[in-house]
C-alpha cells in the first residue's frame, strides 16, 4: 500500500511539470498522511487545475488505496474510475520492511529528483491513490507500490471522456519509470504528527536478521 508520502516541490515546480493554470499554492511537506490534505491536479474545462483534497475517498480511511487490478470491480470506486480521475503530485513515498524483527522506512523518490504522479481517483472532497505491484527495486522493501503515471499518459488519465479501458490501466503500469533512489530514514516518519526536512534525511539502516539455517 502507499501509506505515506513527501510533496517537498516549489509551486513554480508543480505548475511546469503538470501545467497548471493558475499556478498552485502550497508549502512543504515530509509526511503527508491519511485523512489529510493533499494536492490533487484535475482537469476542468480542458484546464488543469490544482486543488486540496482530502486522502481517503468519501471520507474512509480504509480507501486512501485502490488496487489497480481490482478497481474496476470495486462498487466503492468504480463510478470515480469512470469520470473522476486525478493526479496526486509527489516526489517521494515511504514504504517499511522487517529488518530484525522491526520496521525500517525507507524513502523513495525518483534518481533524477523532481516532482511526479500518483494515480488518484477523487470523490466530492477526498481522493485515492491506486497502487500496484512494486518495481523490482522496490520488491525486497514491500510488494505494492503507487501507480506512477507518466508525462505522456496525463492527458488521456485525466481525461473524463475517455473510459478506463484495460489498455489504459495496463498502459500506466508499464510506462512507469524504474530508476529510482532509495535511502533508509528514521523513525521520525512512524509519527503523522512530525512533518519536516529530518524525516526525509538518511540514516543508519537497521541490522537485517541472519537465517539460521
Amino acid at each position: 500500500m502507499c501509506g505515506r508520502f513527501t510533496l517537498t516541490s516549489t509551486p513554480e515546480e508543480l505548475a511546469r511539470r503538470f501545467g497548471l493554470d493558475p499556478p498552485v499554492e502550497w508549502s512543504a511537506r515530509y509526511n503527508i498522511a491519511p485523512g489529510q490534505d493533499v494536492l490533487a491536479v484535475r482537469e476542468e474545462a480542458g484546464r488543469r487545475r490544482a486543488t486540496r483534497l482530502r486522502w481517503g475517498l468519501a471520507g474512509d480511511s480504509r480507501r486512501i488505496n485502490a488496487r489497480i487490478e481490482t478497481v474496476s470491480q470495486r462498487p466503492a470506486f468504480r463510478g470515480a474510475l469512470q469520470a473522476r480521475r486525478c493526479l496526486v503530485p509527489a516526489d517521494g513515498f515511504y514504504e517499511w520492511a522487517e529488518r530484525g524483527g522491526a520496521k525500517q522506512p525507507y524513502h523513495i523518490g525518483l534518481r533524477e529528483g523532481g516532482p511526479f504522479a500518483f494515480a488518484g481517483l477523487w470523490e466530492g472532497e477526498t481522493c485515492s491513490v491506486l497502487t500496484t505491484e512494486a518495481a523490482p527495486a522496490l520488491r525486497e522493501i514491500h510488494g505494492r507500490m503507487p501507480v506512477i503515471v507518466s508525462p505522456p499518459c496525463y492527458a488521456d488519465w485525466l481525461d473524463p471522456g475517455r473510459p478506463p479501458e484495460r489498455e489504459l490501466l495496463a498502459q500506466l503500469v508499464a510506462q512507469a519509470p524504474g530508476d529510482w533512489a532509495i535511502h533508509p530514514v528514521s523513525a521520525r516518519v512512524n509519527s503523522a504528527r512530525i512533518d519536516d526536512p529530518a524525516c526525509i534525511a538518511p540514516a543508519a539502516e537497521m541490522p537485517r536478521q541472519e537465517s539460521l539455517f
